[in-house]
């Protein structure tokens, strides 16, 4: 309810205004705009990667590595040796002596699905072995093919 004052004395009332003074509303809806307009675009979780090849430096290999080969049929082998998926913890004990620190050299054919490689690099890292590293081919300069070895880094348990 507002009221205006008139110099008018006849009358102790105030007069009542019947409009409404819309500028607060305004402000706020323009500010809830602005944090909607910002905020809109980083809540989107669905967005089309098409990830980059890459172009880091290659890291040196150690004198005899480990690696753990998933093939086209899924296949694992540790090292030359064919394992099944539960005997893949005795396998890696084996081959490294009982060393946790060793690092595995996880390589995949490129028909084998990621949720397939994910499995595997699972059973790895539940195996007790957290350095993994990614093998991978890079083309060259020349257009020959080239080995790469990405570090994966150090997996959390």
């Amino acid at each position: 309810m507002a009221g205006s004052l008139n110099s008018n004395t006849e009358s102790d009332d105030l007069v009542e205004s019947h409009e409404i003074n819309v500028t607060p509303f305004i402000d706020v809806m323009l500010v809830l705009l602005i944090i909607f307009m910002v905020a809109a675009p980083l809540a989107t979780v669905d967005i089309n990667v098409d990830l980059p090849a890459s172009n880091a430096q290659a890291q040196p290999r150690p004198d005899e590595p480990l690696y753990v080969t998933v093939q086209e049929d899924l296949t694992v082998s540790v090292g030359d040796d064919a394992v099944n998926h539960e005997q893949l913890a005795a396998a890696l004990e084996r081959s490294t002596d009982g060393d946790k620190e060793a690092r595995v050299f996880l390589r995949a054919d490129k028909a084998v699905a990621y949720g397939d490689l994910m499995t595997v690099m699972n059973l790895v890292r539940m195996a007790g072995y957290t350095k993994i590293a990614l093998v991978g081919l890079d083309a060259a300069p020349g257009g020959a093919a080239a080995t790469t070895v990405e570090p994966a880094g150090e997996a959390q348990p």
